[in-house]
């Protein structure tokens, strides 16, 4: 899908959250409509939320270290290209709140094997790291797509386990 195929937010977009002012927990309600597809576009750090085609909220994402290509092997810093769905959630993470990407599909682990690899895995949408304060530089996780603190808070009420997840170069 190239960028063209995307429906520009507006000034009335509206980042769908809880009524009123958010609550003291990073656990915000949503009943907005169904987020029904994540998209990543890798190349202008960008994840859209959508209900069918219609954009519910953009965001702005940091990526793997190694921000280039496919994750093809554990450690090499590589956030994961093509369609996966989201398929846990980490209320407790070190990273805020973090939502499970189903990285690696079988295609995955086989091309890791055929060359003696292991694939890696733990690929997740989060926060921002607890323990490390605020992001030293750019596209700092290690595969992951991050968003500030606040935001997954949003996100992570927003989409539900088996949402479809499509990572674009």
């Amino acid at each position: 899908m190239k960028r063209r195929d995307f429906i520009p937010l507006t000034a009335s977009a509206v980042l769908l959250s809880a009524c009123g002012a958010p609550p003291a927990s990073k656990f915000k309600a949503y009943d907005g409509l169904q987020i029904t597809r994540v998209i990543v576009e890798k190349s202008t750090r960008s994840m859209w939320l959508m209900h069918e085609a219609k954009v519910i909220a953009k965001y702005d994402v940091e990526l793997g270290f190694t921000p280039r290509g496919h994750k093809k092997i554990e450690g090499d810093g590589r956030t994961p290209e093509g369609s996966y769905f989201i398929n846990r959630r980490n209320p407790n993470s070190a990273f805020h709140l973090s939502l499970g990407i189903s990285y690696p599909n079988a295609k995955d682990i086989a091309k890791a094997k055929a060359i003696g690899k292991s694939p890696g895995g733990a690929i997740f949408i989060h926060g921002g790291p607890v323990l490390r304060g605020d992001r030293n530089k750019p596209d700092w996780t290690a595969g992951c797509i991050s968003v500030t603190n606040e935001e997954i808070e949003t996100i992570y009420a927003m989409v539900k386990n088996g949402t479809q997840i499509d990572i674009l170069t």
